[in-house]
């Protein structure tokens, strides 16, 4: 159902009130409750999403960081598909943005109308105004209308008219894009992917499933197939277990090293951001606790190093030498990562 994001059109998907029960909303969050929502979540978008673990795992770590999440891949290959089914799991409100070049920002934000009654204006909520916002297509969109999200993934909350409006808790924006078609698109300015948590790509599926997906989709959708296993209290006392995750201080000294790399290597000409080191520490927790542990190793922080790093980055001209600008940030990634000290007392 594809809409626009003025608030007429956006479409607000509440969910039934049976979800919660299924979901097990009484149940004390420990370590085995945290396990089983997050099993539940990963198996409902596994449905719908076929031979792409990372991907979904990479979709759970941005919602329970408190994050955002970039999906970034040519066409077809499921980025509003993965996004549709993240947002399916939650019993929350959900709004779905088509980003076009006519769209306004105040589609997005909301606007002040006047009300001839009361003869005042009264502030009309735009289609940001949800716990998970899929913000389809994002480079399709003017940078001023790109700008308007700015506040609102950082601070969680819009300003209109000089009021200050509170967004929702939890809140997640998942955007995608598409890197190669460059006619008719904008490119994401640095401040706009300086505050995604992380940056994707799906990937073509291997030739098993793409070839079930031939045989299973002809006649059904399996999004339709997919109830909400989880409510936003549930959510939000999961972001709160994930942060309670330990972090040594060698490893926070680890990731700062991490960061001084990035700002000093040769290849590269814009390092990583101090919002960028706090925010791969938040993704490391969340992984540790997804593999069941209350601790951070170094090998949660290596293995995110590039989809939390990789986006922020920008290449030199030099160092690129006719090759794509992302090749060169991840291969300086991985001599980064080879060559800063990993701590050996790692959990103390």
């Amino acid at each position: 159902m594809d809409e626009t994001a003025t608030p007429e059109a956006a479409s607000r998907l509440r969910r039934t009130d049976t979800a919660p029960a299924r979901a097990g909303s009484d149940e004390p969050l420990t370590a085995d409750a945290f396990a089983r929502l997050t099993g539940r979540i990963t198996a409902s978008i596994s449905g719908v999403i076929d031979g792409k673990p990372e991907a979904v795992q990479s979709a759970l770590i941005a919602l329970l960081a408190e994050g955002h999440l970039l999906i970034e891949d040519v066409p077809g290959v499921g980025k509003t598909m993965l996004a549709r089914a993240l947002a399916a799991t939650v019993d929350a409100d959900v709004r779905r943005i088509q980003f076009t070049p006519d769209l306004l920002p105040g589609d997005i934000t909301g606007v002040s109308v006047f009300n001839p009654v009361t003869r005042h204006f009264e502030f009309t909520q735009g289609a940001v105004f949800a716990n998970i916002v899929i913000a389809d297509e994002i480079n399709r969109s003017s940078p001023k209308t790109q700008s308007s999200l700015l506040e609102a993934m950082e601070e969680r909350q819009v300003t209109i008219d000089g009021r200050t409006h509170v967004l929702p808790s939890p809140f997640l924006v998942v955007a995608t894009q598409n890197p190669l078609e460059m006619e008719g698109t904008y490119a994401l300015p640095e401040a706009q992917r300086d505050r995604f948590l992380l940056r994707i790509s799906m990937g073509y599926p291997d030739p098993a499933a793409e070839a079930l997906m031939l045989r299973q989709r002809d006649v059904v959708n399996p999004l339709d197939a997919i109830e909400p296993v989880v409510t936003g209290r549930q959510v939000t006392a999961m972001i709160a277990w994930a942060r309670g995750v330990h972090v040594a201080p060698a490893l926070e000294e680890y990731v700062v090293a991490l960061a001084q790399a990035t700002r000093s290597h040769p290849d590269i000409r814009l390092g990583a951001s101090p919002r960028a080191t706090l925010q791969l520490v938040r993704a490391a927790k969340v992984r540790a606790a997804l593999d069941g542990r209350s601790y951070v190793i170094p090998d949660d922080l290596t293995s995110l190093l590039n989809p939390v790093f990789g986006h922020r980055l920008i290449a030199n001209r030099s160092a690129a030498g006719g090759r794509a600008g992302a090749v060169v940030v991840s291969e300086a990634l991985e001599r980064i990562a080879a060559s800063v000290r990993v701590p050996l007392a790692s959990r103390v």
